[in-house]
């Protein structure tokens, strides 16, 4: 008989803890029971998980006796506060902030990539970050056949990311610009930024605050958990952040620089067989990876697979995948899937 395990996940009414419930169950994690939680301000909603009606209680420390297994994406001050209470009580965390990535004695883990080092986890375990994730995911069997040498990535990321409020506030920007009325903004680059700016028919090249040296924060986690997940401490890794009007799946225009040769032949064929890739990749038939299609979808989408000439040993790539299914809720079920 199969084992089941006592399942929480905390932010259960945000769109990463939803998408995390429905993973679930799509994935048949075995569970035994399933607690849903949130902060004080989401407490006490009603949510439907097959056909089974739950209260989402408000987290606390207490609320973890008996957990197995805690899905937090509930935000960093959250996670700091709660995380290693749950697994002071035996619960194994998979964390979605950024509240643990970089600490050195937490595993920041994409199955495809390092899943040896899930089993160095002290009770908490954290999902990168949703651009490092799909960025990665390409990467790492390019590195294995030709070892990287330079990383330089921009990314078009959709307002998903930014949260439902975001999604709803640009749905509301299309319906007022194009009806010819004013535009409220308000979460975009986030909320109560010193300035905001319209996201519809726009785009932002801000994602998170800004921090030293003009980089913002969004920047820094990719460049940083690249390294980490990648054991490549040293890389030269370059990157620039920008929302776009999408609702969500997340882009990534990506430039590597080899320190051997490796054609765009060669390249499309390692991808083609590497776990969790999808190659989309027919230019004369205008086959190409969308976040249209990668929505609702775990894979990761490559196509537009070319030399760059400016450069030897160089290669152009365009990853794009739902940033809410891989970049969140289904990297961290597949993260638990690992330790069953």
């Amino acid at each position: 008989m199969t084992k089941k395990y006592n399942v929480a996940v905390v932010g259960a009414t945000g769109m990463v803890g939803q998408k995390m419930i429905d993973v679930l169950i799509e994935r048949q994690f075995p569970i035994n029971s399933l607690k849903l939680m949130a902060s004080a301000r989401s407490a006490k909603k009603k949510l439907k998980v097959s056909s089974v009606i739950y209260t989402v209680e408000e987290a606390s420390s207490r609320s973890f006796e008996g957990v197995d297994f805690a899905f937090f994406s509930a935000g960093g001050d959250l996670s700091k506060e709660l995380a290693p209470e749950a697994a002071r009580r035996g619960a194994v965390v998979v964390d979605n902030s950024s509240a643990f990535r970089m600490d050195k004695e937490v595993p920041l883990v994409i199955p495809e990539v390092n899943p040896e080092t899930v089993n160095s986890h002290k009770g908490i375990i954290a999902n990168p970050n949703c651009s490092t994730i799909q960025m990665v995911v390409a990467l790492k069997p390019l590195h294995k056949a030709a070892v990287l040498k330079r990383v330089v990535a921009a990314t078009y990321q959709a307002v998903s990311g930014a949260g439902k409020e975001a999604v709803e506030e640009l749905q509301e920007q299309c319906r007022a610009y194009l009806d010819g009325k004013p535009v409220k903004t308000e979460r975009i680059p986030h909320k109560g930024a010193l300035r905001t700016s319209q996201i519809a028919f726009n785009l932002v090249p801000q994602i998170d605050v800004f921090v030293d040296d003009g980089y913002c924060k969004e920047e820094i986690k990719m460049i940083q958990e690249t390294r980490k997940i990648m054991n490549l401490p040293g890389l030269p890794v370059t990157t620039t952040t920008v929302r776009v009007p999408v609702i969500n799946g997340h882009s990534i225009a990506l430039n590597i620089e080899l320190e051997q040769a490796l054609s765009a032949d060669e390249a499309r064929a390692l991808l083609e067989s590497a776990p969790g890739v999808l190659v989309i990749d027919n230019p004369e038939q205008l086959e190409y990876p969308t976040p249209l299609e990668a929505e609702g979808k775990d894979a990761v989408f490559i196509g537009r697979i070319r030399p760059d000439y400016s450069i030897n040993h160089g290669l152009n790539l365009w990853v794009v995948s739902d940033n809410i299914r891989k970049g969140a809720a289904t990297n961290s079920i597949q993260i638990a899937e690992l330790l069953l």
